[in-house]
This record gives structure tokens, sequence and C-alpha cells, in this order.
């Protein structure tokens, strides 16, 4: 295992870690149909972290944890799909080291035909500033 004190501090290097098409039944939506039915959603999150030397699973975010707060939040009625992502990316960069979070989210059966979903980035606002 390489040490991670020997790396050459000017390299800069951005780590992704992501999780794709996590499928989840949550207790989603706002037409009366909807509400108390839980409905399949297809989430991928990915988040960029700060730019440092990772050695071991303590300099980075594990996948089970990002999938776990999915999971979560699918328990709870949120009633759009915009909310869901942006409570979830919210999570996601309050884990250690996040920098900014990418989370997109498919409705399958939301529309006849095609898919519908949305995507949001948001950037920890704690590192803007930089």
């Amino acid at each position: 295992m390489l040490d991670p004190a020997s790396r050459d501090p000017a390299a800069a290097c951005r780590t992704s870690v992501r999780v794709r098409d996590l499928p989840l039944l949550a207790d989603i939506g706002i037409n009366p149909d909807e509400i108390g039915r839980r409905q399949p959603l297809v989430i991928t999150v990915e988040l960029e972290l700060d730019q440092r030397p990772i050695g071991g699973i303590g300099d980075t975010v594990d996948y089970r944890r990002i999938a776990a707060a999915a999971e979560d939040l699918a328990a709870v009625h949120i009633p759009l799909i915009e909310t869901f992502a942006q409570e979830l990316a919210r999570q996601c960069l309050a884990m250690s080291g996040v920098h900014r979070a990418r989370v997109a989210i498919d409705k399958p059966f939301a529309i006849t035909r095609g898919m519908a979903g949305v995507e949001i980035v948001m950037t920890n606002s704690q590192e803007d500033g930089r």
C-alpha cells in the first residue's frame, strides 16, 4: 500500500465517489393517487472530495453511507423529487471532506413515455470562500 504522505503535494487530484442507479421505493408524490403509495426511484449520487491524499477509508466517503442516507429519505413522505434531491445533497455535503454533490433522480413511472427526472448540483458553502 502506498504511503499517502509520500505523494507529491503539487500533484492536484480530485476524487469522486459515486453510487449509480440505486433503486429505491420512496414515499413521494403530490398527486392524490401517489400519496401513501411507495414509488420507484432510481438515484445516482456523485460526490467530489477535497483535494487530499487518500490512504484509507477515513480519508474518503463510504458508499454505504450514501446509500443509507437515500434509503432513510425514502422512508418519509417528500412531495417532490427536487426536494428529495436537495435534501440528499445537503446530507452528503455534511459528510467529511465532501466539496460538491451531484444528485440525479429518475422517477420511472411519472410519465407514460420516457423517463422523468431531476439533477441538482450543490457545493459546500463553507468551501466556497477558499
